[in-house]
């Protein structure tokens, strides 16, 4: 078979995340068959699922994040008790008639300090104690005497149970994004994440759930009907949290009345605008009011596992708004929880919601303006299929449209770095560079802004803010690579005879290793997908 360099391209970067480094191929196995390259990804067993030792279900995560909260309140309650003030601790004594009055120490940093600390002693790690009991000798060394030598760093702090779940998930999603073939898979899971996005920065539990979230609610669904994910996503905790249905009350409920509190329509609102039906996708302010009150008792269970087990979803039928809802022209009867689901079937199913997915599939695979010939046969193919997304894959793929666009989208942050260590041949070891880099670029890791995900077009990654930066951290890159690796041969990993003459040229021009190796993770055959 004809060797289509082109096209090999296309699948590598387009569709997935890039050629791997070192004995990988993945150009060459590419450029023979770039349809069924990316085509095979999809039929290897648990190229889906990500199943990580020690990684927990929600509930679990839920236990530990509900107990080290408990025991933090236990803590504080504590110091609070404990930092008494001496004047309630004992009495003063009074001055005697006549006496001057006690001359007040300077109002320095270091008396204020002492009067508010507490009584107990601070937990801090023995390397820590150790600096400051060097430090405070420092303050009383007589003038001339020799400094000491080179003191210990104070230990990092260390990380909390949220903490370390994050990277934990973090990592493992990195890996996974870095040893695979192609990435196809992957890229599906990102951008379905993405579609169906919580913020981390909600809160505790946000950050805890959001790579649980991923790996339960998005990735078994990935290959699987649109309308299972939807349940999915908008049953899970991290969901329930994220947008506060767990604070939504029927105003008619049992809870309603007692509590006084009613609807919260976020969840209502987002399902139909941003997860399902699109802006002008048919529906209106009355639609949106009777699915939140339709979905209210959509909950999680708390620490005290009143409702079920801690972190799992509930259906609370105190909080649930009795009685028949009309619903984009439907009535649905009073069920309890079937009521919703069925709504969400419906919503999954509606032409407006095939629109909107294909148009936004397009948009993130092809171009920001998607041949409308591509969208149709998406939507044709979502609508023929009742949803079901390894056809919506297969549709994208088949797609001429797919293939003869130019590589003219940008690489997301997220993307641009997954690349980097592809091309490396670097396994993370640890999320931490990963990170901070990709806070760095504006894309922070499941921390979207606002509810409608982070941007799928070129002005959001293409500023020339962005693109500096991008080049700060090429360079950082490049300069911490051995010296075996040459920028030429990579070129050829990546991109082979794809590669651009001005491309070449600049690389082969360069004054340093370390500055060709940035000009490759800068070319347009590295950023450009």
């Amino acid at each position: 078979m004809a060797r289509d360099s082109r096209n090999a391209l296309v699948a590598l970067n387009r569709f997935g995340f890039g050629a791997r480094g070192g004995a990988s191929g993945d150009f060459v196995n590419a450029a023979s068959d770039p349809r069924g390259f990316v085509k095979a990804e999809l039929a290897r067993p648990g190229a889906i699922l990500l199943e990580v030792p020690g990684l927990q279900s929600t509930p679990q995560l839920a236990k530990a994040v509900f107990d080290y909260q408990f025991e933090q309140q236990q803590a504080r309650a504590a110091a609070a008790k404990a930092a008494v003030p001496a004047t309630e601790a004992a009495p003063q004594p009074q001055p005697a008639p006549g006496a001057k009055p006690p001359q007040s120490r300077g109002l320095s940093l270091a008396n204020v300090a002492q009067d508010i600390s507490p009584k107990e002693q601070p937990l801090q790690p023995a390397a820590t104690s150790a600096a400051g009991a060097t430090m405070a000798g420092a303050e009383t060394m007589q003038p001339g005497a020799a400094p000491p030598p080179n003191p210990p760093k104070p230990a990092p702090p260390q990380l909390n149970v949220i903490q370390k779940t994050f990277r934990a998930e973090a990592l493992a999603r990195l890996q996974r994004a870095t040893l695979v073939e192609c990435g196809f898979a992957e890229r599906l899971v990102v951008f379905w994440s993405n579609h169906f996005c919580i913020s981390a920065d909600k809160g505790g539990l946000a950050r805890m759930w959001a790579g649980s979230f991923e790996r339960e609610a998005i990735r078994p669904h990935v290959l699987g009907r649109f309308a299972d994910m939807l349940k999915a996503v908008e049953q899970h905790p991290a969901m329930l949290f994220f947008l506060d249905n767990q604070q939504s009350l029927g105003p008619d409920s049992r809870a309603g009345i007692n509590r006084q509190r009613g609807l919260n329509e976020n969840l209502a609102r987002e399902i139909m605008e941003l997860h399902t039906l699109g802006v002008n996708g048919g529906y209106n302010q009355d639609d949106v009011t009777s699915l939140a009150r339709i979905i209210t008792g959509w909950t999680f269970a708390g620490r005290q596992g009143v409702l079920g087990t801690p972190g799992s979803f509930v259906f609370n039928a105190n909080a649930h708004e009795p009685g028949t809802q009309r619903v984009l022209g439907k009535v649905y009867e009073a069920s309890g929880l079937p009521q919703g689901e069925a709504v969400l079937a419906d919503i999954a199913r509606h032409p407006s919601t095939a629109r909107f997915i294909a148009t936004k599939f397009a948009r993130h695979f092809v171009a920001d303006d998607p041949p409308p010939a591509l969208v149709a046969k998406l939507q044709d193919s979502f609508a023929r299929t009742d949803g079901d997304l390894r056809s919506l894959a297969n549709a994208l793929i088949d797609s001429d449209e797919a293939w003869t666009a130019p590589l003219s989208k940008m690489r997301s942050p997220y993307e641009y770095l997954v690349a980097t260590g592809r091309i490396f041949a670097r396994v993370p070891e640890d999320p931490g560079r990963y990170l901070g880099n990709l806070n760095l670029l504006g894309q922070p890791l499941w921390s979207p802004a606002g509810p409608n995900g982070f941007p799928d077009t070129n002005a959001a990654w293409a500023a020339p803010e962005g693109m500096k930066l991008r080049l700060d951290i090429a360079a950082q890159a490049s300069a911490r690579l051995p010296d075996s690796l040459d920028p030429r041969e990579l070129l050829e990993l990546a991109a082979a005879d794809a590669a651009s003459e001005e491309t070449r040229r600049t690389i082969e021009r360069a004054e340093s290793r370390q500055q060709a190796m940035a000009i490759l993770l800068m070319s347009p055959e590295f950023q450009r997908r």
